[in-house]
């Protein structure tokens, strides 16, 4: 059901476009503001207004906003890319391929691992929305790597609350253009939409707190291999902070990196692989780790650079 929200114009939002005010306000983007506005679900003191007009301080807000979108449920199919590095009767460790979303969401029709594991058998926690059940963290879906899904109640909450309380290890291995200085450091940096809106995420001030720490493994002529810890997990991270230092995934065209050196590469995605995971077992409090191979397509960008440099 449509829900009707009225509200007065803060001050502070004086002058500014009504597609941007309504964005702050709500916290959707400005093409999402933009689309309500055309549809006629935005009026400001009673009549309608353009996107383009400005606001003021006082101004009366009645907006229509319509129900949420209901995410899809997980198809059950299995994924032949996708392995299993661990399971027991708490936990299932994958080493997620490219192209499969972690569970699914409005406007993904591609696999899932949710789906993937049910169409093989796999019990996995009835925990959490119906749609991403299990599901204690995210890797994008073309991010490989390693990822664990919880199969027992026991271990969604216990894995849940050891990714928010930041005791989870994760590191990744990213190959970024050029070679960062210095070799080794940290990006803190906050995190939230681009003001754009176009699906993008960026370094922007109030965002939220977002720390990234670095290393160089192997430098060549024109990338660096980093080893990568996130002390954060907000989304997109790694990827728009090493664009932020001028230094993006080699082949994410997204975030600024050169087609030209992708294309060279054979890389069509972000060169970024989840390689290890660590974190105290839900059951018997063992601290545990486990690491996964790079992919094809990573290896081959990394072979061909080795025998350039």
């Amino acid at each position: 059901m449509a829900e009707q929200r009225s509200l007065p114009v803060p001050e502070g939002l004086e002058g500014e476009r009504l597609d941007a005010a309504l964005s702050r306000l709500f916290g959707f983007s400005r093409t999402r503001a933009a689309e309500l506005i055309v549809a006629g679900d935005v009026l400001v003191d009673g009549s309608l207004a353009a996107k383009s007009d400005r606001v003021h301080g006082g101004a009366w807000l009645e907006v229509t906003l319509p129900p949420p979108p209901v995410a899809p449920m997980p198809v059950a199919e299995p994924i032949p890319g996708m392995k299993i590095v661990y399971e027991d009767d708490d936990i299932v460790v994958v080493n997620k391929p490219i192209g499969v979303a972690a569970h699914p969401t409005t406007g993904w029709t591609g696999q899932t691992v949710i789906g993937g594991l049910l169409g093989t058998g796999h019990r996995v926690s009835t925990s959490g929305a119906a749609e991403r059940q299990g599901i204690v963290h995210r890797l994008d879906a073309n991010t490989t790597g390693a990822m664990v899904v919880a199969k027992s109640e026991h271990a969604y909450s216990h894995l849940k609350r050891a990714f928010k309380e930041r005791t989870v290890e994760k590191h990744y291995h990213a190959l970024v253009q050029g070679h960062p200085d210095p070799s080794r450091g940290t990006v803190d940096a906050p995190i939230d939409r681009h003001p754009s809106g176009d699906g993008r995420w960026a370094v922007v001030a109030g965002g939220k707190d977002s720390i990234t720490h670095y290393d160089t493994i192997e430098a060549f002529r024109a990338a660096s291999l980093l080893d990568v810890k996130l002390e954060t997990g907000r989304t997109h991270q790694i990827r728009v902070h090493m664009s932020a230092l001028h230094h993006p995934c080699v082949g994410d065209l997204m975030y600024g990196a050169d087609p030209t050196l992708s294309a060279r590469l054979g890389i069509t995605r972000q060169w970024l692989h989840a390689v290890s995971l660590a974190f105290e077992h839900p059951s018997t409090g063992e601290w545990i780790t486990f690491t996964t191979e790079y992919p094809e397509d990573l290896s081959h960008a990394l072979k061909v650079l080795g025998g350039e440099s």
